[in-house]
């Protein structure tokens, strides 16, 4: 296929192509305040069939850059052939593709073997998706016992969910997000990212904030103990950032968050709630993760596995010193403050 650059007056024609809310054009407007982006699509018979966006970023230290394409399409041969030619005309010592397809996606096609598994994932290889096509009824009986039964005993204890996208429910998001951060240990990006893409996601009603609030017996006014940042792309609801307060943890206010977001998904006649990233099947029940994992498996969606992170070198000793030093400091802040994660 032929590759061509995407140029501004194709938007609609590139949304409808992409899969993923961080390829959308919206997203690329939001990277181009991080750096440099480029779009490109395969043409056939002078049909756009695929498309994609790749931001470039500058080695420390260095003249070259790396290239992130964040889920994109399958990393196939049209594909190694494109970013070969990208990679060239930017100076890139690699790129790293972390695709869109799961593993039972990828039918007759076949990987190209110029594509390393990487050893770095940025994003989850494992996912949980939840069906918002059937009924609530349905969806509740689709839960886990124990999740549907706090989903029942925090609307038992008077909490509340409201769906805002004006700037104090935007404040009390990132409120509790870094409370959460710094009470849990977890990189999270500053201010001005959140900032920045909540504005320009929030400017094509691409995102909005679910708070949940709790007014304790006796206290004068109501608590905000849950707030979650969720994107909608196409027919998919995305939960990317959920933040809680450490207070009355008793009355189950995430939980109604996350079965008001699933409402919300059907409210907007959307197919898919994606929980973006759970650890794999047998996970470690002492890992870190496994608290988010367990309550996002609670929601009774289906497990999806994609085809992981896969790097295109063009330059073997810089990205093999790129790799030892990730493994040596802590140069998963760098890469995830980079690659926006």
């Amino acid at each position: 296929m032929d590759l061509r650059s995407i140029s501004d007056n194709q938007k609609a024609e590139y949304n409808k192509t992409v899969t993923h809310v961080v390829q959308s054009w919206e997203w690329g407007e939001f990277r181009k305040t991080m750096g440099l982006v480029l779009r490109y699509g395969f043409y056939q018979d002078n049909k756009l069939k695929s498309a994609f966006t790749i931001t470039l970023h500058k080695i420390p230290f260095s003249s070259q850059f790396v290239g992130f394409l964040p889920k994109g399409p399958l990393p196939d041969k049209d594909l190694a052939d494109g970013l070969e030619k990208i990679g060239k005309e930017n100076n890139c010592a690699f790129i790293k593709v972390e695709t869109d397809i799961t593993t039972d996606q990828t039918g007759h096609y076949s990987m190209d073997p110029r594509f390393t598994p990487s050893p770095k994932e940025m994003y989850y290889k494992h996912n949980i998706l939840v069906d918002l096509t059937p009924s609530e009824e349905e969806l509740l009986q689709k839960m886990n016992s124990k999740t549907r039964y706090n989903v029942r005993l925090a609307q038992k204890k008077g909490v509340w969910v409201e769906e805002r996208t004006d700037d104090e429910g935007f404040k009390i998001f990132l409120k509790l997000h870094f409370a959460t951060t710094q009470r849990q240990g977890f990189y999270s990006h500053n201010q001005w990212y959140h900032k920045t893409v909540w504005e320009l996601l929030k400017s094509h009603k691409m995102a909005r904030i679910l708070i949940g609030f709790y007014k304790p017996p006796g206290a004068k006014k109501p608590q905000a103990l849950s707030a979650w940042m969720v994107y909608n792309f196409k027919d998919t609801l995305y939960y990317p950032y959920g933040a809680s307060s450490d207070e009355h943890r008793e009355v189950m206010a995430n939980n109604l968050v996350a079965w008001e977001a699933i409402k919300l998904g059907k409210k907007m006649g959307l197919k898919w709630f994606d929980m973006w990233g759970v650890l794999p099947p047998g996970y470690d029940q002492k890992d870190p993760r496994s608290g988010f994992t367990r309550f996002k498996e609670g929601y009774g969606g289906k497990r999806v596995e994609y085809l992981g992170t896969f790097d295109l070198v063009f330059n073997d000793q810089l990205y093999w010193m790129f790799t030892f030093v990730d493994k040596v400091t802590p140069l998963k802040v760098f890469l995830l403050k980079m690659f926006g994660k």
